[in-house]
């Protein structure tokens, strides 16, 4: 029985929810950059979950139920008021509240094709509200109400501060969503349909892609990302650092990609995104010390940065805070997920993979009384 560590290389379903060929990101076919320089997140989610971008009255119909949905019931925040706001991530907290909205859910378990999207719309909708509902809480503050006429990128924004953003911000975030969508079958997708395989309910596949996404080598870089600007603090301090890394071998956030060989396609959009915003908000040296970074690291090892690299300077520079950017990316990516997890119901089979057995063979059973 032949072995791959980490499932490197190995294919495991079909899918037609997105692609990534030769270095190449696309979602139903739409190149990434097509998609980041044109579409608005609601486009995209409709892409992913129905094989086709919406018309106008499609599109107008699923901005209006996601808007319609977003509200959270309150016993979920009454249940985060009473965590140790202090300690808890939050991506345990959204990991947490996801698993108890299934609770309040008279579809939880109706595994009807209609009842699933339902299910998905009323998850997409959510996810953000809970996300900024319980940055309010741990900071005393009450969760905001969405207003309907805004958009996906701009509630939640306005959600996480109480004020309306302005257009630039909105700019950024909503192709911060676009790029950070779906990525063919990446850890938590895989979980995800894993989970659902069994025939398990939306919301226990949705609950388990999170506690994926929670690990540092997956959703958790970029804010390990930002936690290495900050420590390095001004651009003259970046070689001395970089240096040190590279010569004690430690591993540097956010460069390379188990599928990209020449890069992610994604990173030069977070890129101009980090390099126009922190312009706007007087901290440039958070652009300049990234680019400072990537020469050296790219220049030195050959790894080019990934979407986490530069999208934590993006997301600093809107004011949110660290431990909220792999939440965010579950915002953003919980659209591919529910993709994922319908495409599994749509023609199903139990993800089943064998094991190669290293461990001790021909072993018996000694009585209790005669091992030493």
């Amino acid at each position: 029985m032949s072995t791959t560590r980490g499932l490197e290389g190995v294919v495991a379903t079909t899918s037609s929810v997105s692609s990534i060929i030769d270095d190449v990101l696309t979602y139903q076919g739409y190149n990434i950059d097509d998609l980041a320089e044109n579409a608005s997140f609601e486009e995209v989610i409709y892409l992913l979950w129905n094989g086709r971008l919406p018309n106008k009255s499609e599109l107008d119909e699923l901005t209006k139920d996601l808007a319609a949905n977003m509200d959270v019931p309150k016993e979920i925040f009454d249940y985060m008021k009473a965590y140790p706001t202090d300690k808890v991530h939050p991506m345990a907290a959204l990991r947490t509240a996801v698993s108890q909205l299934a609770l309040y859910d008279d579809e939880a378990d109706e595994m009807s094709e209609e009842a699933n999207k339902r299910k998905a719309v009323r998850l997409q909708a959510r996810i953000p509200a809970i996300v900024t509902g319980f940055s309010r809480i741990r900071n005393g503050e009450e969760p905001v109400a969405p207003k309907k006429d805004l958009s996906f990128a701009a509630n939640f924004l306005y959600m996480l501060t109480g004020q309306e953003p302005d257009e630039t911000s909105i700019t950024a975030f909503n192709k911060a969503l676009v790029l950070h969508a779906d990525h063919e079958l990446n850890a938590s997708t895989f979980t995800a349909r894993v989970c659902v395989a069994t025939l398990s309910d939306v919301y226990s596949g949705i609950t388990s892609a999170i506690g994926a996404l929670k690990g540092p080598l997956h959703g958790g870089a970029n804010e390990r990302v930002m936690a290495m600007l900050s420590e390095i603090g001004e651009v003259d301090n970046v070689e001395p650092y970089i240096r040190k890394a590279l010569d004690n071998k430690e591993k540097i956030m956010g460069f390379g990609h188990r599928v990209y060989k020449k890069g992610d396609p994604r990173a030069k959009h977070l890129r101009e995104m980090s390099r126009k915003l922190t312009k706007i908000t007087g901290e440039s040296k958070w652009y300049e010390m990234s680019v400072k970074i990537e020469d050296m690291v790219t220049g030195e090892k050959g790894l080019p940065p990934n979407v986490d690299f530069y999208s934590a300077s993006v997301y600093h520079s809107l004011g949110i805070d660290h431990d909220l950017f792999t939440p965010i990316f579950a915002t953003s990516r919980v659209s591919g997920w529910l993709a994922h997890i319908l495409e599994q119901y749509s023609d199903n089979r139990l993800i089943r993979p064998r094991a190669e057995y290293v461990g001790p063979d021909k072993q018996h059973y000694v009585p209790l009384d005669e091992r030493s």
